[in-house]
């Protein structure tokens, strides 16, 4: 399965000066490692460039993910996001706008998201479990039920 990494993952990645011991950060080394298929969008590299400073830096981010083959958002996948994210939140689960949209490009594109620190985030705050992704299901494509919590991402 195609592996979709969020740009809290690559920051910690990109970020260290030693190699980061994060349990998403060792799951990416991994899947590099192995030959995984990995896949982005416009999103995560515009954020990432956003993030860091100098030329050198902004050219490392390019170079590295020229290799990435990029998921682009269609109008439908925005109508999707926008069914999702409002899903989401009447399950009482707040979702941002560019996290509805990253999941909906998996659900589409059939991807396995790396854990990422917003939804983490989302979901802990809102006493969610964060082991399996079992509501949104990524493999069928299907919309999480409205009422039912967002569990998006698998266990590392």
């Amino acid at each position: 399965m195609t592996l979709f990494v969020d740009t809290s993952v690559w920051s910690l990645a990109f970020r260290r000066d030693v190699a980061s011991g994060a349990p998403e950060v060792r799951a990416l080394r991994h899947a590099l490692d192995s030959g995984e298929s990995i896949v982005t969008t416009g999103l995560i590299l515009q954020e990432l460039l956003q993030g860091f400073a100098g030329l050198r830096a902004r050219k490392d981010i390019i170079d590295r993910f020229t290799a990435l083959p990029l998921l682009i958002p269609d109008r439908q996948d925005h109508i999707d996001a926008a069914e999702l994210r409002n899903c989401c939140r009447r399950a009482g689960v707040q979702i941002g706008t560019i996290d509805a949209l990253l999941a909906q490009l998996c659900i589409r594109h059939g991807c396995r998201p790396l854990p990422t620190a917003g939804l983490e985030t989302i979901a802990l705050a809102h006493g969610l479990p964060t082991q399996q992704h079992t509501t949104l299901n990524v493999a069928s494509g299907t919309l999480p039920p409205c009422g039912d919590p967002l569990t998006f991402w698998r266990e590392i």
